[in-house]
């Protein structure tokens, strides 16, 4: 079997991984932040157990950020652009937040994927690692879309050459 057939395999089954990952990944956003949009004041009063937020802001952020977790998520399953770097900052956040609540041994609900987790500081680890395999998921999405860039130019390259 020729090189270009082998490179020419692994570069569609790395997309076809890569559609799997995306896929799941959206599908997780957007079930979590539509489960957080359908209860907002129950999502506030979960941000409110961080004590990160001034209470006149737990509203805003109990619509808001399931909205932008719902829409990213979205973007995400439809392979818009800017959607990845969308989940991939919301992750962060999301991690930085039960980290916190990690360090200060809090035992609340992480509020992450329902309303009615398990609550206690292994709901927030488990959430955490959740989000570190995520985190983990996005940054080989993105390390796929810059090798397919990358692959697009030779296979241009070569095209040229062989019309030149």
């Amino acid at each position: 079997m020729s090189e270009s057939c082998t490179i020419t395999k692994r570069v569609v089954l790395s997309d076809q991984i890569c559609c799997i990952a995306r896929l799941i990944i959206g599908f997780i956003f957007i079930y979590a932040g539509f489960i957080k949009l359908t209860d907002p004041q129950a999502f506030a009063r979960l941000i409110s157990q961080y004590d990160i937020l001034p209470d006149v802001m737990l509203v805003p952020f109990a619509v808001g950020l399931p909205l932008l977790e719902f829409l990213a998520g979205l973007g995400l399953v439809f392979n818009l652009r800017g959607s990845l770097a969308a989940v991939l900052i919301l992750l962060l956040i999301f991690s930085s937040v039960v980290g916190y609540g990690i360090l200060n041994n809090l035992k609340i609900d992480c509020g992450c994927l329902s309303l009615d987790e398990i609550r206690g500081l292994s709901s927030l680890k488990q959430a955490f690692y959740r989000d570190m395999v995520m985190i983990a998921a996005v940054l080989f999405l993105f390390i796929q879309r810059l090798r397919s860039r990358s692959w697009d130019r030779r296979m241009k390259n070569n095209k040229k050459e062989e019309v030149g």
